[in-house]
């Protein structure tokens, strides 16, 4: 929060010079603005309907306010990041390892991905207004109403409140952007309806005060309190904003005959309400903000053959097959033999898994391996590095080395070596506790080839690793029976250990791991981003399954 408590004391120095009742004034005026703005609404299918013309007309109302109006849906943008719309997935878009480049598409985007009628040409430049919304199923929130932020529960309020907390390091570096947070729209259900709308409030209410959040280009309408009953209203009424939120018990009021998506009456009412608030948002914002940063038309990464800067003139070069202790340090390009760091993960429940370089954080250099992941219970899910020859010569060696850092005390994970051929590859592994140190340091992790053991259920179970054998490396994550296993682990300086090496730490017991802490500044410099997510043998999917499933039955 260091660059926020800087902006804030900017921002205080500005306000002592400035007249409170004219910033007030400001700050409620819902006229719309004097000059065409751009803005682009990330959504899914409820947000489709309050744009469409004939249903919600939110687009063509926004137009009528000199708004250009783009948006995102299913299928949009690099990597199709506009699937991915849940509370959680706000992250990737604006903080994970790739979130420059979706932004970078998403400030750029001017299509229509619905229907809905504009009324005048692209203005031209990036857009201004960021419109983010999750669709219902995110009002399906466990726990309790008044949850502390958490970051280690998952589709909870104090989970949320954790997401949307981190979002704020990344909106207090972009002052000449305006963000507008719009709640999720509420369910039927009633199951964990207090819960959702305890969670929309603190969004308009607190999030912003208990973050001391120094700008204003953050702003929140509850979305989902307007739709719960016709008398709740996020309103600007005469010379203030009303607020009411006492009626009805959270559940959706205007349902779709038994669907959660709003009908036309609850999306219209949407559009009434919050266009002069998005004024009054924009108004306040405009104040106060520098002038847009000039369109970049240059790639943000540079290509290895342009030449135009010290780094770019280094080319990246490609590991041999082992021909170091080094196996990979997320530094240069993907290890010789492989495809990369590739995602698998069991799409039969909710489990998901990514891995891909960060770097925002490294043990050393400047990336790291960031693995996110959340497995269900009787899911799994793995990052693995696998070779294309059938063995990669690693006799004479004793054993791995790496460093790991975490999000969390107590994440379960295994360091998985496999054998055999790449069709019909042996699993071997090994179960590592992550230390309460981890979460602000690094732990250094190694281990004989003795200790990584053969799964029970293969044949020879219980015998040791063959390092003439090994032909891939992966980092597994299951969970137990009722209980789900999320959280993020960066792994950093994965290496072979010879009789060079420094001597190993050894552990005496598989549940008995002892590490070395030492904590590095985080680094910001760029790294490559690996091969993430491409299933390359159909057949390893199916294996790594069942030794997962299997392993959780021992």
């Amino acid at each position: 929060m260091k660059r926020i408590w800087m902006a804030f004391c900017f921002v205080m120095v500005l306000l002592a010079f400035s007249n409170p009742s004219d910033t007030q004034a400001q700050s409620l005026n819902p006229n719309p603005p004097n000059e065409p703005v751009k803005l682009i609404f990330i959504h899914h299918s409820c947000g489709e309907n309050w744009l469409t013309d004939g249903n919600g007309n939110l687009g063509r109302v926004l137009a009528e306010n000199n708004y250009f109006v783009s948006d995102t849906n299913y299928g949009w943008g690099p990597d199709s990041i506009g699937d991915r719309t849940d509370y959680y997935d706000w992250v990737e878009w604006f903080t994970g390892p790739d979130s420059d480049r979706y932004l970078n598409a998403l400030y750029r985007e001017n299509a229509q991905n619905s229907s809905y009628t504009r009324l005048f040409a692209d203005p031209g430049g990036e857009n201004q207004i960021v419109m983010f919304k999750s669709c219902f199923p995110n009002s399906d929130l466990g726990g309790n109403p008044n949850d502390p932020p958490e970051a280690d529960e998952w589709f909870t309020v104090g989970h949320a409140k954790y997401i949307y907390n981190q979002l704020l390091d990344y909106f207090v570096t972009r002052p000449d952007k305006l963000f507008i947070v719009i709640t999720p729209p509420p369910l039927i259900d009633h199951a964990h309806a207090e819960n959702a709308r305890a969670f929309s409030r603190w969004l308009v209410e607190d999030w912003l005060i208990e973050n001391n959040y120094p700008l204003n280009n953050v702003a929140v309408w509850d979305f989902h309190n307007i739709l719960t009953h016709p008398d709740n209203h996020h309103r600007f009424q005469s010379v203030s904003i009303e607020y009411t939120i006492q009626y009805g018990n959270g559940t959706l009021y205007y349902d779709s005959d038994g669907d959660d998506h709003p009908n036309e009456s609850g999306n219209q009412k949407a559009t009434t309400e919050f266009v002069p608030m998005l004024n009054i948002f924009y108004n306040r914002w405009k104040a106060e903000a520098p002038e847009p940063l000039p369109l970049i038309t240059e790639p943000t990464r540079p290509e290895t053959d342009m030449g135009e800067s010290e780094e770019s003139t280094k080319p990246i070069q490609s590991k041999p097959l082992i021909a170091t202790d080094l196996i990979d340090d997320f530094e240069t390009d993907s290890p010789t033999g492989t495809q990369g760091w590739e995602s698998f993960w069991d799409d039969s429940t909710r489990s998901t898994l990514s891995c891909d370089t960060d770097s925002r954080r490294s043990n050393s250099g400047t990336a790291s391996l960031r693995i996110d992941f959340h497995i269900e219970p009787d899911g799994w899910g793995t990052c693995a590095l696998l070779y294309d020859e059938t063995v990669i010569g690693l006799t004479g060696t004793r054993g791995l080395s790496f460093y790991y850092h975490a999000s969390a005390p107590a994440l379960t994970f295994d360091l998985d070596v496999h054998g055999g051929t790449p069709d019909t590859r042996s699993t071997y592994f090994y179960t590592i506790e992550t230390e309460p140190e981890s979460v602000d340091g690094w732990i250094y992790i190694n281990l004989t080839w003795d200790q990584i053991l053969r799964v029970d259920w293969e044949e020879n179970p219980r015998t040791p690793v063959n390092p003439s054998e090994i032909n891939g490396f992966a980092f597994g994550f299951n969970a137990s029976e009722n209980t789900p296993n999320s959280g993020t682990i960066w792994i950093d300086d994965i290496r072979l250990i010879t009789d060079e090496t420094a001597e190993p730490i050894l552990q005496p017991a598989q549940e008995e791991i002892p590490a070395i802490t030492e904590t590095l500044p985080a680094e910001t410099t760029e790294g490559r981003r690996l091969c993430g997510g491409s299933i390359t043998l159909a057949a390893l999917a199916l294996v790594l399954g069942i030794f997962h499933q299997k392993q959780r039955q021992r």
